[in-house]
This record gives structure tokens, sequence and C-alpha cells, in this order.
């Protein structure tokens, strides 16, 4: 089958199995690597991607699920403002960067700050709860987040967060 969808902003087509897992065609299809093939079974955090603004693991979104959606890799999102708004934000806090749960770690954040601009520490560690990472302290993540918040208030008001 064709799936016609929005891909880091551009609509693009695929031809896939219905069946056929999001983080295939990513990777198959379009050589997106951000997104890593983990636990395959949504656990890990390590394949998430944007969906229609949602986190979402891509390893449980079959193909047909695509159709006429939104999907934002980290590829798609390290253009924007907020990708810059989070890496100087861990940069400062000194959050750890391994290259495998980097993805996840950047996505939640987006996501998180999406729904709340001002998260506390309990929102920032619930935000966290499917990401499986190991090279950064739960503490550090907190601080970089908070960072990161700070850091996007002071960019759209021009004020301190």
């Amino acid at each position: 089958m064709t799936v016609k969808f929005i891909l880091n902003g551009e609509d693009v087509s695929v031809h896939a199995a219905g069946e056929t897992r999001l983080i295939e065609i990513l990777r198959g299809s379009f050589r997106l690597m951000g997104a890593k093939m983990g636990c395959l079974s949504g656990r890990c955090g390590a394949c998430f991607v944007l969906l229609d603004g949602k986190l979402t693991p891509s390893c449980l979104v079959p193909a047909f699920q695509i159709r006429d959606r939104e999907i934002i890799t980290i590829e798609g999102f390290t253009q924007t403002d907020e990708y810059h708004d989070i890496a100087a934000g861990f940069a400062q806090a000194r959050v750890e960067t391994c290259g495998y749960c980097d993805t996840a770690k950047i996505l939640a954040a987006s996501a998180l700050l999406e729904r709340i601009p001002r998260p506390s520490r309990e929102d920032i560690l619930a935000a966290y709860r499917d990401v499986k990472c190991r090279c950064t302290e739960p503490e550090n993540l907190v601080a970089g987040v908070m960072a990161v918040a700070a850091l996007r208030q002071r960019r759209i008001y021009g004020r301190n967060a």
C-alpha cells in the first residue's frame, strides 16, 4: 500500500505493507537513523518520534496508522529553535549524552515543555518514566529540563522564567 504523510515538514509517501513498523520506514526508506532499534516493544524510548506532536515509540506504530499524520524525527527537530534551547539547557546543566538515548531525552523534553512550559521536578521525572537512560542521573535531567524551560521563556518572552 502507499501511505502519504508529513515527515519533518515535507509531504512524503512510501510503499509499505500495512504492518510495517514506522521505525523500519524511517530507517529503511528515508535513511533517518536518529530513532534507534531498541527493545521493539515501546519500553525503552530509543525510537521516539513526535507523531502529531505527541511523543511516540515508532516501533509500535504500523504503517497504516501514519496516513495523513505528521511525524517529526530528531533529524527534523534539530532544525528548530526548540532544539537549540534544549541543546543549550542540557549543556548548561551538564546532561550527559551517549548518542543512544539522546533522541529520547531531547524529544521527551520538547513534548513536556509543549504541555507544561514550567514543569515541576515531579512533572519532569514523570515525563522521563519511559526513557531508559543509563548515561544521565535523573537529577541532572531535572536540572537540564529546568534550564531549558528558562532559556525558552527568555527566547519567547524576553525575560527570565
